[in-house]
Order: C-alpha cells, then structure tokens, then sequence
C-alpha cells in the first residue's frame, strides 16, 4: 500500500513537471490508464523508478518527446465499428446534402484510417467535393503516419470486411493500391483533408463546425476533462452540427445533454440543437 501511495505522488509530479516544462497537459488523463502507460514507459527507458524520470523528461526534449508517443492512443484501423459509418451514411449525410460546404473536424485521428474512413462515406455521398475536413492529435510520429496514408497489406482483408459491413457503394480496392506489402491511400481521398496538431486538453474552440467525429478518446480522460472538452465540441459546432462519440462515451449525465438530441443512440451520434 505504501509503494503505491509513493507511485502515486511520483506520477502527480511527473506530469505537473510535463505541464510547466512543456505544457501538455495529461493531470486529467484517468488515472489508471496514464499510470499504465507511466510504467509501460519505464519498462523501457533507462530509468530506476518513476522518480528518475522527472529531471529526465526537464533536461531532455528527446526523452519527453518518446514519452509522449507513449501517452498517446494510436489503436485504429479504416471503418472501426462498421455500424457507426453505416449510421452516418444513412442518418446524417442526407442532411448534411443541403449545405453548400461542410467543415468536418475529426479529433483524434491518431494514424488517420478513421478520417480517410469517414472521406470515403462522404465521397460514396456525394459530400466530399464540397467538404474541408481537418484531422487533427496531438502526436506528430502518428500524424506523420496520416499524412502518408500508408498502412500495412496484411490489414486489407479485415479493413474491406468493414467497409462492406459500413454500406460501402463499390469496392475497398477503388480507393487504395498496393506497394511492396503495403498499401497507400489513393490522393484525391486527402486533397480535402489537412492533418494537423491539435491538443483537446490544452487548445482552444476549432471554428464552426458542421461535422464532428472524436472516438474512443474521451475514456481516457477523467470526469472533469471530459467535460470540457465536449464544451469544447459544444463550441466548436455550427447550430444543427453533429457529434459522433466512440461506442463506450456517452452525453449523458453531462453539462452539455441538454444542448443536443439523439440521432444514434447506439452509434453515439448526437445533434446541436441550442
């Protein structure tokens, strides 16, 4: 129980010393998944306890920055929970059809199969010509990752099984092609698309929106940065927008359930309606 409560105040002063030093701020991450991640990351560095750690991640870019790809979730793939895409073809593109142009913000994207998941339903929509959409973490290796939009062959199978399970129109093969065991995104499902570095715990509203997706991210969050970042969302979103949450996130209980109404309630996708 003692090692505990010493691990404890040793994780507390690890990231109060990131956030003055570098000002990310992980203090409102949840507890027991930034704590895993602490030792996951000790496990690997040279150092002898979590102690060590505060005057390496002070004195040392390089060492923050290895540890800060630890903190981040980059666990994604293209038309993750298939029914969800399914949902947003059916349920949210026809009305999103009468606006002349659409701002669509994915937060989070992580390595981007999600944001170039979602530009295929808005392209199969008709919407993607007249859509911006920025994609945007807090991990600049992952982004790096997105833009590129390269991903392992091995993974096609299970991503082609998504996209069909998600409605897609055509063939998963119309929008990749394969190179020397990999396979890259076709450049007109990013020419509409800009990856870029966004913090939802430290930076500020990201403009009118009319479309936001933000999965499986606020989980590791605790209570009180959930909160604000879905003001955030609530500020960020155009009157009618719409938010999309992962499969264990939820509007209930929160500051901002009033503001919206239920579209999804199983694919967690939301309407800004005050």
């Amino acid at each position: 129980m003692e090692d505990f409560k010493i691990e404890t105040i040793e994780i507390d002063l690890l990231l109060e010393a990131i956030f003055k030093r570098y000002g990310h701020d992980f203090r409102h991450y949840a507890k027991a998944s930034i704590g895993r991640r602490v030792r996951q990351f000790l496990a690997k560095c040279e150092c002898g306890s979590i102690a060590e750690m505060i005057p390496r991640v002070l004195h040392d870019e390089l060492f923050f920055e290895r540890m800060v790809r630890e903190f981040s979730i980059t666990v994604t793939e293209m038309f993750r929970d298939p029914y969800v895409y399914r949902a947003i073809r059916e349920k949210v593109a026809p009305l999103l059809k009468s606006y002349p142009y659409l701002r669509v913000w994915h937060a989070g994207c992580a390595t981007g199969e999600e944001a170039y998941s979602l530009s295929i339903v808005l392209k199969e929509e008709d919407l993607y010509d007249r859509t911006i959409m920025f994609a945007t973490d807090f991990n600049d290796v992952a982004l790096e990752k997105a833009r590129d939009g390269i991903y392992e062959l091995e993974r096609v199978k299970h991503f082609t099984r998504n996209y069909q399970d998600a409605g897609g129109l055509t063939s998963f093969s119309e929008y990749y092609h394969a190179h020397y065991g990999s396979m890259a995104i076709q450049q007109t499902l990013k020419k509409n698309i800009t990856f870029a570095n966004h913090n939802l715990v430290t930076d500020s509203v990201f403009g009118e929106m009319n479309f936001i997706l933000c999965r499986n991210v606020l989980i590791y969050f605790d209570k009180e940065l959930q909160q604000r970042v879905l003001n955030l969302f609530l500020g960020s979103l155009a009157h009618g927008g719409y938010l999309c949450l992962g499969s264990k996130e939820s509007l209930l209980f929160t500051e901002v359930h009033d503001h919206f109404r239920v579209i999804d309630e199983k694919a967690r996708i939301y309407q800004k309606i005050i």
